[in-house]
């Protein structure tokens, strides 16, 4: 058995495999300070867990790019004459169903004909199947594939593909807008390329285990290749810092940005759900290196709450929480949700990754079952059953993919670009060899959790924001109701009203392409 732990004492990030520190020396000034404002381009170390894969486009798609919505190619009706009919015979028959030529494509046994572009190509066809003669005739339908991102990693996301369909989704809707803002409430997000100064301080791991002060040190940021682009990136804000550079020192923020919104169909990396929206990164949480270099905030329910207004404010219509805690009610947490669902907002929450350690209350997922457009999400393992970590409670809303290392590996688990972990870590080494990070080097590393979970459901409910639904109820609603019951039959507490089904949702609503 492996163990999921929260991020600190206050406040948990729905994570595995996150180690976690605290200082224990006397804590000096907050020190960080912005020497420049960019950085050495970034560098990407490829798929991580030593798999070593070669970069290919493993899919082809066809692009199908035609002004006409009609099903067929007007002009053109697909015929086969059966065996024997003569010459005379087939021009009779195109002349009485008003066909000018006729072409034979090569490896066919059919013929391609000619008629006016006004006419119904199916009732062209109809008349000819009276004739005889004619074995079959039909219109020449149009047939476009699913897109198929040409990402090289995306057959790797069976999270997208196998249990989603996400392609079959996309058909109905990419996401054609920019204008939909998802904020990432969470470690901070690898956005913007810079170089900061840091001192660090002296601590004493969760094992006893003493580290030495670094003292100053320059650490590398910069923004994640995979997830960077033109106009990306909207009001950053850090609450950990109290400042506008919200940059990710765990790589947990990173990720979950990337299962919403990696850019995606670009010949890079691996896909995300939502790839067109814009991303807000919001830090709340603080990770390892934040308390090594002692940051002035831990995220306690505070920090919480203000960026649970600050994002709203700054106009994010869709807030991802992959955060939460154990304990008491956080009725600041919610009096900020419910005014985040009253000014338009959808907000995600995990539900907690520790069903194994005893399965406690998650008070910031409880919210959701007061709230209409706050949905808490359990985890399913690649095999759409209920990961072994995922929560099981009467508050759970909803299912999506967060992987299980116990099905399948690393393979069964969620593959996003983040951080070189050996180099973004905290602890990768004894103290003999412990030094700076850097936060400029990228991998494609798999992670599990009830925080890659409600990825999916942030992505899916920002799909559907960007076709016009700008109800937080009616998306949860929808949501709800065209997902794919598991479990037992109706809601239950380990998958809440189901799996989600994004192609079910999108096409049940009657938003087509």
């Amino acid at each position: 058995m492996h163990h999921r732990s929260w991020i600190s004492s206050s406040v948990l990030v729905a994570l595995a495999l996150v180690l976690t520190s605290h200082a224990q020396e006397p804590r000096q000034p907050a020190a960080r300070r912005l020497l420049q404002s960019v950085a050495p381009p970034p560098i990407d170390r490829g798929l991580e867990q030593m798999i070593v894969t070669r970069a290919r486009n493993s899919r082809s798609r066809a692009r199908v790019q035609t002004p006409s919505r009609l099903p067929y190619e007007p002009g053109r009706v697909i015929v086969r004459f059966r065996s024997g009919t003569g010459s005379a015979s087939r021009a009779q028959a195109m002349r009485v169903a008003g066909a000018a030529s006729a072409s034979q494509p090569p490896y066919a046994n059919f013929q391609v004909l000619s008629v006016p572009t006004a006419a119904d190509p199916e009732a062209v066809a109809s008349q000819l199947r009276r004739n005889t003669n004619v074995e079959y005739a039909q219109a020449a339908y149009k047939v476009e594939p699913y897109f198929t991102p040409n990402d090289p990693l995306f057959d790797r996301q069976w999270n997208l593909a196998a249990a989603l369909g996400m392609e079959q989704a996309w058909d109905i809707n990419r996401g054609s807008s920019d204008e939909i803002i998802v904020a990432v409430l969470d470690t901070g997000v690898a956005y913007k390329d810079a170089i900061f100064e840091f001192v660090g301080q002296p601590f004493i791991d969760e094992n006893g285990v003493s580290f030495p002060a670094l003292g100053p040190v320059v650490v590398p940021f910069s923004a994640a290749p995979d997830l960077d682009g033109p106009n990306r990136f909207v009001a950053p804000r850090d609450f950990i810092w109290n400042d506008e550079d919200p940059v990710d020192l765990e790589g947990h923020g990173t990720h979950v940005a990337g299962t919403i919104g990696q850019l995606t169909d670009n010949d890079v990396g691996v896909a995300g759900v939502a790839f067109n929206v814009r991303i807000m990164p919001v830090k709340v949480i603080s990770g390892a290196w934040d308390t090594v270099f002692d940051a002035p905030n831990i995220g306690t329910d505070a920090q919480i709450a203000a960026g649970i207004r600050y994002a709203v404010e700054n106009g994010a219509r869709v807030l991802n929480m992959s955060i939460g805690r154990n304990g008491p009610p956080a009725p600041v947490v919610e009096d900020a949700l419910r005014d985040a669902v009253s000014s338009g907002a959808f907000v995600a929450i995990a539900a907690g990754n520790e069903f194994e350690e005893g399965n406690p209350d998650a008070p910031f997922a409880e919210i959701a079952s007061r709230i209409d457009g706050v949905m808490a999400v359990s985890a399913v393992d690649r095999n759409l059953n209920r990961a072994a970590y995922s929560a099981i409670k009467p508050y759970v809303e909803i299912a999506a993919p967060g992987g299980d290392f116990d099905e399948g590996g690393v393979r069964g688990m969620i593959l996003q670009q983040t951080y070189d972990p050996v180099r973004a870590l905290v602890f990768p080494f004894p103290p003999s060899e412990y030094g700076a990070p850097r936060f400029d080097m990228f991998v494609y590393l798999y992670s599990e959790g009830t925080s890659m979970a409600t990825a999916h459901v942030s992505g899916l409910a920002a799909l559907l924001m960007q076709q016009g639904i700008t109800s937080p109820a009616a998306i949860e609603a929808a949501i709800t109701r065209f997902a794919t019951d598991r479990g037992n039959d109706g809601r239950d507490d380990e998958y809440g009203h189901g799996l989600i089904n994004p192609r079910a949702t999108l096409r049940g609503l009657g938003i087509l392409q």
